[in-house]
């Protein structure tokens, strides 16, 4: 059988599960994938490989690799290498990634980008899914090319040796056109999709949520479709749907007999500490369209260390409502206390079939939903195809089969991806989908642990860590309440016993954190270095820590020269949701910090401090002479901190705009100085969706 390397790198589990449907697909297409981690680097070597390279990989972060590809990465960067090292080698590479970030499928592009550099040639084009309107639309055409592309390349090696020429000197740098995939139109046409997509979410969908709260089919007009029901053409089409994902897990419950570990001993790669809440404090009135709560952690007693501008992970479990309602949905309530033992099957179909490692041993079932599967997980097709399996109800497993079908891929992304909807959502509106636990461990993510950013300096809060986040509510799929985000809804209730206006002090439950790997999005070096900060919202938490830090720098070292600094916030209303307020007027008033713009994008602008801007991007080009003679006179740094999807790509454009402008460039040229900027660590980004 034809024999292909296929690697994944993966933050989340969607560039695994993805690889391991390429492996199982492949078989039947007369092919044998060898599949690896791109971390399990003893098992495979590319300088010796011979066969074909088939690459899935994601991007994490604000356009890094995954943490399973960076020895990777590492490796193949090593500038000593020769331009001819990987000469010999023929490969594919999907990307995933989502196009809210500035960085789209960067992960991909860097990898692709040095395996050419290094003499690899494509035996299949490149291609970027994106997350934001669908993996699917780019994933699925891939993945059916991919087949045609790899039998063309052995065909054409097995030729080559015939003829000799394979390892002629002349030939051996012969380029050959790779086999472009079919997904290859379809990507031309997803900026389309992204603008439907986003005027659609706000208002369609939010209203199909609502719509999705009487779930009851009798009320359902039969020309509506819904999470379950269809209408035509789709309720009529023949449906291609996906292969029944093989079975590889045997889970056992058993009565336990003793005590089970911590959640931090089991959900956490690195360190993990136990630390109280000492204080809580609301930041936004009661009127505010959202919450934002400030949360101050005591480090005293452990050996956590940060500097202004790192981030840190809260590690936290799903609702206990939410937990108790799949238990009883399952009818495993009585069940809740036993141990969980699970085994791989013997038999099983399923190639390289291993233990999830985010399942801990010896474990009670309550234990592992709350705090190891991300139960708020939007099932994949392949979950959903494996539910329609376990579903005894004619219509109920048509609707399934529609969802996980080609035809269906629209029902799909509006009633599931865009809609929110996860495992218990799909198993109320299904009643006679009766799941083993088993499936359950098969398809589930684990629970990621919550990445927060410091908003607090050390030097002026010894021993204390605080961070801000809004309460995040959105409106149940399936009901008519209205859900907390996983995290933030937990840390809320936490912090309810201490939280008074002025934040009361009081002996509250610990919370465990760990620490994320180093980043860049620290203070410069040389403190006469100028900088810019714009950080909208809860955008501005790393700020508060610089600006802090500065502060003590000051105090300590009253002869030295400090740079300028200068905070872009903005806010919807100036008497409602502008945090740190008098924080930041005490900065002012001290001289910490030099310039304060902000904006409201809700109310008139009015004041000396408010600039006549709506959002922060506007603020930029209204001061656009002197943040590009910050940026390129006196190479200063700018700080970028906030929202993905649009504060961080408007202010992007905004800065191309200025040093297009004021250094009297074209656009190609002014991104080319952006760009030159972030390779020197000068524009720098942390940034979520």
């Amino acid at each position: 059988m034809r024999r292909f390397l296929l690697l994944y790198a993966t933050q989340q589990g969607q560039a695994k599960a993805i690889a391991e449907e390429i492996c199982e697909k492949a078989v039947a297409h007369g092919f044998s994938a060898d599949l690896h981690c791109m971390s399990e680097s003893d098992k495979y070597d590319l300088k010796t490989e011979t066969a074909p390279l088939v690459v899935v990989v994601s991007t994490t972060g604000t356009g890094d690799p995954p943490d399973t590809a960076r020895k990777f990465v590492k490796e193949i960067q090593d500038k000593t290498l020769p331009i001819d090292f990987l000469a010999h080698l023929r490969y594919g590479l999907l990307g995933l990634g989502d196009s809210e970030y500035t960085y789209f499928c960067n992960g991909g592009k860097v990898i692709d980008t040095r395996l050419e550099e290094l003499g690899a040639r494509r035996f299949y084009g490149t291609g970027h899914a994106d997350d934001c309107v669908g993996l699917e639309l780019v994933v699925e055409p891939w993945i059916d090319g991919l087949w045609a592309a790899l039998a063309k390349h052995f065909e054409s090696s097995r030729r080559e040796e015939m003829n000799g020429t394979l390892t002629t000197a002349p030939n051996a740098s012969r380029r050959t056109d790779p086999v472009q995939p079919e997904s290859g139109h379809i990507e031309s046409q997803i900026e389309l999709l992204r603008l439907d997509d986003s005027e659609r979410k706000d208002s369609a969908v939010l209203e199909q949520n609502a719509a999705n709260g009487g779930q009851s089919s009798a009320l359902i007009a039969d020309t509506e479709s819904s999470l379950t029901h269809s209408v035509p053409p789709l309720s009529h089409a023949s449906l291609n749907i996906p292969a029944l994902p093989p079975e590889y897990l045997q889970v056992h419950l058993q009565e336990a007999l003793g005590q089970e570990g911590s959640q931090a001993s089991v959900t956490s790669l690195g360190p993990v500490f136990q630390v109280p809440i000492s204080k809580a404090v609301q930041l936004t009135t009661n009127d505010a369209v959202k919450t934002t709560l400030l949360v101050e952690l005591d480090i005293s007693e452990t050996e956590f260390t940060y500097q202004p501008g790192d981030s840190f992970n809260v590690v936290c479990p799903n609702s206990e409502s939410e937990v108790q309602s799949l238990l009883q949905r399952l009818q495993l309530t009585d069940q809740r206390e036993h141990r969980v033992l699970v085994r791989t099957k013997a038999d099983t179909k399923k190639k390289g079939a291993a233990l999830p490692q985010h399942i801990p041993e010896k474990c009670s079932l309550q234990f592992i939903l709350t705090w190891c599967l991300e139960i708020r997980a939007i099932p994949k097709k392949a979950f959903l195809r494996a539910l329609e399996g376990c579903t005894s109800e004619g219509s109920e497993k048509r609707r399934l089969q529609e969802l996980c079908s080609r035809q269906g891929a629209a029902d799909y992304n509006r009633f599931v991806r865009d809609a929110g909807v996860c495992l218990l959502d799909l198993l109320l509106a299904f009643p006679s989908c009766r799941p083993p636990l088993s499936l359950l461990l098969e398809h589930l993510p684990k629970l990621q642990p919550r990445p927060y950013s410091c908003a607090s300096s050390s030097l002026s809060h010894p021993g204390r860590l605080r961070f801000i986040f809004n309460v995040v509510e959105f409106p149940s799929s399936t009901s008519e309440g209205v859900r907390r985000g996983v995290c933030t809804g937990w840390l809320a209730s936490l912090a309810e016993s201490i939280l008074l206006p002025n934040g009361g002090k009081a002996r509250a439950a610990q919370i465990p954190i760990s620490p994320r790997t180093t980043n860049s999005f620290h203070l410069p070096s040389d403190p006469s270095a100028p900088i810019i900060m714009v950080g909208p919202g809860t955008g501005i938490a790393p700020f508060i820590g610089f600006l802090q830090h500065r502060e003590k720098l000051q105090e300590e070292h009253p002869d030295r020269h400090f740079g300028a600094m200068w905070l872009f916030f903005g806010c919807r209303h100036r008497d409602r949701d502008y945090l740190f307020r008098e924080e930041l007027r005490h900065f002012r008033e001290r001289g910490i910090l030099t310039h304060l713009k902000v904006s409201f994008s809700r109310d008139t602008p009015a004041g000396e401090e408010e600039a006549p801007a709506k959002y922060v991007q506007d603020s930029l080009r209204l001061h656009s002479q002197q943040v590009a003679g910050l940026l390129l006179q006196e190479r200063g740094h700018i700080y970028v901190c906030g929202d993905a999807k649009n504060m961080a790509k408007d202010v992007n454009d905004a800065l191309a705009e200025i040093i297009s402008q004021e250094a009297g460039v074209d656009k190609l040229e002014a991104m080319k100085t952006l760009a030159a900027l972030k390779e020197e660590k000068r524009y720098l980004q942390d940034i979520w969706s």
